[in-house]
């Protein structure tokens, strides 16, 4: 779990940023996941925008979080903020790390 404190951090940080990942009526596949897997393992801090109902929206989205071990930070609307600390975070990727 994260501190209120460390949420509050990663909003202002994902407030600038661009979705990295877009969920579209397939919902979720191997190939999404592979890719969602990837942006966190690079990026850490990432916005994924997903097209569906709100309910479902919110199942999908915790579904995310669950197969790929992230905690989502803040989910407005289609847009939600995930985060992953990667193993060895890249300083030139990491959207934590670097100055935006």
């Amino acid at each position: 779990m994260l501190a209120p404190e460390r949420k509050k951090q990663m909003r202002a940080i994902g407030h600038h940023l661009k979705p990295v990942v877009l969920i579209g009526d397939n919902g979720m596949s191997t190939g999404l996941l592979e890719e969602l897997d990837r942006a966190l393992e690079d990026h850490e801090l990432i916005k994924v925008k997903v097209h569906a109902e709100r309910d479902t929206r919110k199942i999908l989205i915790a579904s995310l979080c669950e197969e790929t071990g992230a905690h989502c930070v803040q989910s407005t609307g289609a847009m939600a903020l995930l985060f992953r600390a990667a193993k060895k975070p890249n300083p030139r990727l990491s959207n934590l790390i670097r100055p935006i």
